[in-house]
This record gives C-alpha cells, structure tokens and sequence, in this order.
C-alpha cells in the first residue's frame, strides 16, 4: 500500500512492539504476570520474572516462548529487593524499560469473605462479629505485599528506569502497577477490605510516584483489572502455571472473563512507543463501570 513502509509511525507494529526492551515482572510466573510476561516476550522484550518459588518461576521461564530470565525473590525484604536489582543492573547495564509491579495476595479468604451467608446486614451484632474474624496479622500481610514491597520495589529501580529512557532515544522508561478494579469499589471486594483498601493505596502510590519521577523522565502508570484467571481468583494453577474461571462471565459482552489477550493489549500499550505520551493514568481492563463503583 502507498505510503505504507517499515518506518511508519502509524502502524502497530511501531506502536505497540517491544523490540529489544529489558523489563521486570515481579510475580511474573503465574497468572496475570505470566500474561504480562509472555506479551512482552512474544513481542521481543528480555523478561525478568521474579517470586518467591523457585521451581514455578523455571517452569514458566522453560515453557513459554521468548527470553524469559527467573530469579527467586522476596519483595517483602528491602535486602532482597536491593540484591534484586543489583543482579539485574550487572546483566542490563545500560538500564532497563519496564518495571511491572504485579506481585500481590489477598490474605482474607477464611476471615471476611461475604460468601459463606453468615453475616445478616440487618443486625449491628451480626456484622460486627463476622468482620471481627478478620486479624491484624492479615491486615499487615496484605499491605505488606500489596503496597510498601511495591514502593521499594520502585524505588530501588528508579536508577534502572532513568538509565533506560537516557539510552533509548525517542522513549520513555515506566513503571506499570498492576492494581485492581477492588480498589475503586464502594464494596469491600466480597468482604475482603484490607484487599480492597490497600488496591485503593496502591492507585494513590501510582499518582505519587508519576508526579516524582516526571524530572528524570520515568512515567508510572497502572493496570487495575477486573476478574481474570489468576491462583488468587481461580484458586489454583496447572500444569502450565495457568488458571482456569471457564464458564465465569457468560453473560458480559465479551461472553467471558479477561483473557491473555485483553492484558496483553493493555500492557503492550502502556509499554510500547505508542503510551509514552500516558503518565499517572489508569486502564481497567473488565466488563463495565459497575454501579457500584465510585465515580470521578
């Protein structure tokens, strides 16, 4: 087609493709981080995926296409998220283009959850002693993992980041957080609050750190998603470090739950030439705006 070349701006393969990019995944072996993982890999990037299990993180480095470096991690230790980072500058020295904060836990399953029909919101008591099942302990984890391992995890590759985007003309390195639609819910997430709560956080910290790092030119930006298979919402992964919700969201326009592909859109967005202009903004991928959400 005339005026259709390689070097075209316009076209998606410009837009949206990570040709030779260097990016961190953090709980990149399972779930919506191994989405995250394989669009990136399938499009050109090196991918390294960090976890604490050692033996989920090679399966997933083993299986899928595409450069795929695992190194075992533990977010919730400062030394082992600055140990993290040192390993990664020493293989990438020029710096890197993409920090994906993706590792999170939902500790309230046993404690809050609304499912279970145990609670009459009718009656003060009622309420007051099911929520009272929750602990200060799953309180602290959750934010733990969720909010301040995701801070330090941030800051400790800002000098990675602002390395990247000085020796990647015409780009700009980011950060992209992996939040939740739980987070601007008026509801509690299915009675899980310290969830939901430190998702909300997790939004604010995006705001906080686009507006910081704006001078060295480090744009943050977040993906908080609606329902998609994960171990956290599906319970389980198989064999592939995949789960499964098949016969869930039948009834939504797409017909189903979000897939590898939606998140794989989404990310190959906020990451590739085309989102370098997007700072401090947030895509949610899922079926709707629910009404019982809070507007802006």
């Amino acid at each position: 087609m005339s005026g259709v070349t390689p070097e075209n701006p316009l076209l998606a393969t410009h837009l949206f493709s990570v040709p030779s990019f260097k990016a961190v995944v953090t709980g990149g072996a399972t779930g919506i981080g191994l989405m995250i993982t394989q669009a990136l890999a399938t499009n050109g990037a090196t991918v390294y995926i960090t976890g604490r299990r050692s033996e989920v993180l090679e399966k997933s480095a083993s299986t899928y296409a595409g450069k795929i470096i695992p190194i075992t991690a533990d977010l919730t230790s400062t030394s082992s998220i600055k140990e993290l980072a040192a390993q990664i500058g020493e293989k990438e020295p020029q710096g890197i283009h993409l920090l994906v904060n993706n590792a999170g836990v939902a500790k309230e399953k046993e404690t809050t959850s609304f499912s279970t029909g145990d609670v009459d919101f009718n009656n003060a008591e009622s309420i007051a002693a099911h929520l009272g099942k929750a602990t200060p302990e799953s309180w602290a984890e959750t934010f733990e993992t969720n909010v301040t391992a995701q801070y330090f995890t941030s800051v400790e590759f800002i000098p990675l980041l602002a390395a990247g985007t000085k020796n990647t003309p015409g780009y700009s390195s980011s950060i992209v957080n992996v939040a939740s639609i739980s987070g601007i819910m008026k509801g509690s997430s299915n009675g899980q609050f310290a969830y939901a709560a430190s998702k909300a956080a997790f939004l604010q910290l995006t705001q906080n750190l686009a507006t910081t790092l704006k001078g060295v030119k480090v744009r943050v930006n977040c993906i908080a998603p609606g329902i998609f298979p994960s171990e956290m919402t599906a319970g389980k992964s198989d064999e592939a470090n995949k789960s499964s919700l098949e016969g869930k969201g039948k009834g939504l326009p797409a017909g189903r739950t979000g897939s590898e592909e939606d998140m794989a859109a989404a990310i190959l967005y906020l990451a590739g030439k085309g989102g370098v202009f997007l700072n401090g903004q947030v895509i949610y991928p899922r079926r709707t705006y629910p009404a019982h959400c809070r507007h802006y």
